[in-house]
């Protein structure tokens, strides 16, 4: 099966990989604005979020395993991926807590920052070079994040903001996990389901520190199964299946994406402020990373 997939990936059209990373950043962004609406009108705490969201996302990507007849690939799997879980699950957590202080854009916006930041800084120390159209995307792209928060974009809330640094932390390390191989729906299955135990833990801590804050409404409870079953379990799986045919320098630039992406949806969905530095901040980004993958050599 390894074999079979690794050729399958060299011989796919570059256009269908770059379409994937483009659906995948849609749906990540989706995260941002989903989470954010649930967690701002108080529909549901974030431990409860984010359970319900790992436990809907491993038992979409469980049933399409064994529609699909990969169960026994799944069963055989070895060894437990508890590496990445543990990154899937300290993100998730510090996802869900970083949206009950900051909005949509600007968590996305620290969040993807600071996984960009942490893969291009992984592929340099391994000996990755980006060449001339990767070094352009890149500097299109930082500009545009230095213009989104430049001086006159009020400050956000530094645990907000620390929160999702720990969160994108987390993410860099679960993508560069996932670059290993192997079936991507499979890995994406076991991720989540082994991630499920940490999450109940969380949920515990959460009771016992907080007592009496645990809550779902119907409201919640429909958007944190929307972000679990489509927006992270598929999402995160087309994203490593994709993941393989991009050097990391090219999917640290395409992860800067989301944040204008986040940032208009928020305008029309939640009425978050947009204001002409931030479209030409994400005209800037979208353009480096148009220039940073099209342009970027692909790997050996």
């Amino acid at each position: 099966m390894p074999a079979e997939l690794a050729e399958a990936r060299r011989s796919r059209p570059a256009w269908v990989t770059y379409a994937g990373a483009v659906l995948a950043m849609v749906a990540f962004a989706a995260n941002s604005i989903i989470t954010r609406a649930a967690l701002d009108a108080d529909s549901i705490d974030p431990a409860t979020y984010t359970a319900i969201r790992l436990t809907s996302g491993a038992l979409v990507l469980a049933t399409i395993v064994l529609i699909t007849g990969r169960a026994a690939a799944a069963r055989a799997a070895r060894p437990v991926p508890w590496r990445s879980a543990t990154f899937l699950f300290l993100y998730a957590s510090a996802f869900s807590l970083a949206y009950l202080r900051i909005g949509a854009a600007t968590g996305a916006l620290i969040l993807f920052g600071t996984v960009q930041t942490v893969m291009y800084a992984t592929a340099i120390r391994r000996g990755e070079r980006p060449g001339r159209s990767g070094w352009t995307g890149l500097a299109l792209a930082f500009v545009g994040l230095v213009a989104l928060v430049a001086p006159g974009v009020s400050a956000p809330d530094p645990w907000g903001a620390a929160l999702m640094v720990v969160a994108g932390c987390a993410w860099a390390g679960y993508t560069l996990a996932g670059r290993a191989g192997g079936d991507p729906l499979v890995s994406s299955a076991r991720n989540f389901v082994v991630s499920l135990p940490l999450a109940l833990a969380f949920e515990v801590a959460f009771v016992v520190v907080r007592p009496g804050s645990v809550h779902v409404d119907g409201r919640g409870l429909g958007l944190a199964l929307l972000s679990g079953a489509v927006a992270s379990g598929l999402g995160y799986a087309l994203w490593y299946s994709v993941l393989p045919s991009l050097t990391r320098v090219q999917s640290g630039i395409v992860q800067m994406a989301p944040p204008p992406i986040a940032a208009t949806a928020g305008l029309l969905l939640l009425g978050e402020a947009l204001t002409l530095r931030v479209g030409l901040s994400s005209v800037l980004i979208l353009t480096g990373v148009a220039v940073g993958v099209l342009g970027a050599r692909r790997p050996r």
